[in-house]
Order: structure tokens, then C-alpha cells, then sequence
């Protein structure tokens, strides 16, 4: 399974999102510091969920970042997320 593919089960699992979109921007960062030559490492995510509701911006990412886990965060370089309810 690729790593996109773990981002979005793992978030799906965790938020049951109305919206979820995981791209993998890897290609875009290739030849940078600390970007793996193998790719897998920049996400964007964009993620809608009724779990969101009444949490503040650095709440939303926290609950993300424990979603998915100290593995998969730590093979992971860059993460971007857009969360909204």
C-alpha cells in the first residue's frame, strides 16, 4: 500500500470524512532537502468532518497527526492540511 493510500484509510477510519482529498506532491519537491528519491514524502490533504466541530486550527492538526501515528508521520517530510467541518 503507498503512502497516500495509508494517509487516507487511516484518516477515513479516524474522521469519517464527508470530504476527503490526499495528494501526493512529491514530484514537486524531488532534488530538495530531506526529499527522499523514492518520492512518498510531501501530502496535501484536504479533509471535511463533522469530528472538527468546536476545534481550533492547532486541535484539528493534533487530532490528525494522532490519526495517523509517530510511524507514518515520521516517514513523512511535509504535510499540509486543509481541515474544516
Amino acid at each position: 500500500m503507498s503512502v497516500r493510500q495509508e494517509i487516507e484509510e487511516s484518516l477515513k477510519a479516524a474522521f469519517d470524512p464527508s470530504h476527503i482529498v490526499v495528494v501526493d506532491d512529491s514530484a514537486s519537491h524531488a532534488g530538495h532537502a530531506g526529499a527522499p528519491a523514492a518520492g512518498e514524502s510531501h501530502f496535501n490533504v484536504v479533509l471535511r468532518s463533522a469530528e472538527f466541530q468546536g476545534k481550533n486550527r492547532v486541535s484539528r492538526h493534533r487530532a490528525v497527526h494522532a490519526a495517523l501515528g509517530p510511524d507514518l508521520i515520521g516517514r513523512i517530510h511535509a504535510l499540509a492540511l486543509d481541515l474544516d467541518v
